[in-house]
């Protein structure tokens, strides 16, 4: 069985957490296959969200790939498991998310007037069959201005969240089903 990854270890105490679960049918294996298969098109409105705020990426990009690349970086990876992080000023329109070079440097930030987001997903085995999709998205503010940009983002976090759960998961489990 693989273990949920410990979110602890990347953001102890976010300001900003959510998380959303779905139970499927099939083996974690064959749900976190699914999942990895899940594109920006697939996901209808939560898709054209994330292009919005990320401009340039194709409408056929998958989320494993989005998570993949920057201004993600991988954090750490298990058998059915992805953390991504990413550092920068998530509120604002621009595009304004500095490179990292290494999972110890998403540690390190501390950039004043910026935010640390941790995304991780990931598919566990159930007591008595089955399995369950998870995701978790954290934040955490760095400095004064960094928690003035994260207040002023909650709203529209919290407006839009439930698309990773509608859109964005139930995606990986209706495909996983159906095969």
């Amino acid at each position: 069985m693989s273990a949920a990854p410990e979110l602890d270890k990347w953001l102890p105490k976010p300001a900003l957490r959510v998380v959303h679960r779905r139970e499927s049918s099939v083996s974690a294996e064959a749900l976190w296959e699914a999942a990895r298969e899940v594109r920006l098109a697939d996901t209808a409105v939560l898709g054209r969200l994330v292009r919005w705020r990320i401009p340039g990426l194709a409408r056929d990009l998958g989320y494993d790939g989005l998570f993949r690349q920057p201004p993600f970086m991988v954090l750490e990876e298990g058998e059915h498991a992805l953390v991504s992080g990413l550092v920068g000023r998530i509120w604002t329109l621009r595009r304004d998310y500095p490179a990292l070079g290494s999972p110890e440097e998403f540690e390190e930030w501390s950039r004043g007037g910026t935010a640390r987001v941790v995304i991780a997903s990931w598919a566990q085995e159930r007591d008595g069959g089955g399995s369950v999709l998870s995701a978790e998205a954290r934040v955490e503010a760095v400095g004064a201005q960094g928690r003035l940009g994260v207040a002023a983002v909650r709203p529209v976090v919290r407006a839009f969240q439930h698309l990773v759960g509608s859109d964005g998961i139930n995606a990986a489990v209706r495909r996983a089903e159906r095969r």
